[in-house]
């Protein structure tokens, strides 16, 4: 702490007294604020340091005052102008389109990886279509073309069991006919999505929906009359 005495006064204050810059300087205590410049000191020594020239209320603050020796005031800084919320992000149409496919491509191969039910002389029977499925059932394909009359093989949630010829075939033509129904569906869908030009057209496709026959290839009319769909559906 050091003692402060006004300009011209005999009353001493205790302040806490720093110097912010050349030209202003900082008091904190318990004193009244004047503009007559002062004098410090410590109760030790008879020295006093002249601020004389310090007159002007620079800024009140909390438990004092700064005061400046050139006339100058504190000038709050401007408020920083309002940052706007930004704009929406609108896709472009191409985005939109690319986003469309991948959701195509993944409602495609959750559909193939669901698998497909298949009528067996025993009863119906699940089998799933993930990729190593097919594979599975591709390498039954040449275990039936090498002369093989009995097959393991398993439907979801059961144990592997023997399969006979005619249920193998039955198992393999069926599943593999699905795979190859909904790819051709899932081409037939990327190509009409490729074709629109409005976001909104875009966003209105969806996995299982009527593809317009003009979008609909030779294969996949044929596959539809031979379901005796016709209507460009995926069943999903």
């Amino acid at each position: 702490m050091l003692n402060m005495r006004y300009v011209g006064e005999k009353s001493v204050y205790d302040v806490d007294f720093r110097k912010l810059s050349d030209r202003v300087v900082e008091l904190r205590g318990d004193f009244p604020v004047k503009t007559k410049g002062f004098m410090l000191s410590r109760d030790e020594t008879a020295d006093e340091w002249d601020y004389k020239r310090f007159k002007t209320v620079y800024r009140k603050v909390d438990g004092g005052v700064q005061f400046s020796d050139d006339g100058s005031v504190y000038t709050a800084p401007p408020e920083p102008e309002p940052v706007p919320e930004p704009e929406p992000y609108v896709p472009t149409l191409k985005e939109v389109k690319e986003e469309k496919l991948r959701e195509i491509g993944a409602a495609c191969e959750q559909a193939v990886y669901a698998g497909v039910d298949v009528e067996l002389p025993g009863g119906t029977e699940h089998f799933s279509l993930t990729e190593k499925d097919q594979i599975n059932l591709f390498g039954k394909q040449a275990q039936m073309a090498a002369g093989a009359e009995r097959f393991e093989y398993h439907q979801d949630g059961h144990p592997c069991r023997y399969y006979t010829k005619e249920e193998m075939m039955l198992i393999v033509e069926t599943a593999l006919g699905f795979v190859t129904y909904h790819t051709t569906y899932c081409n037939a869908l990327n190509i009409w999505v490729s074709s629109l030009e409005d976001t909104d057209a875009v966003g209105a496709v969806t996995y299982g929906c009527e593809v317009p026959e003009a979008y609909q290839s030779e294969v996949l009319k044929d596959i539809l009359a031979a379901r005796g769909a016709g209507n460009g559906e995926a069943e999903v």
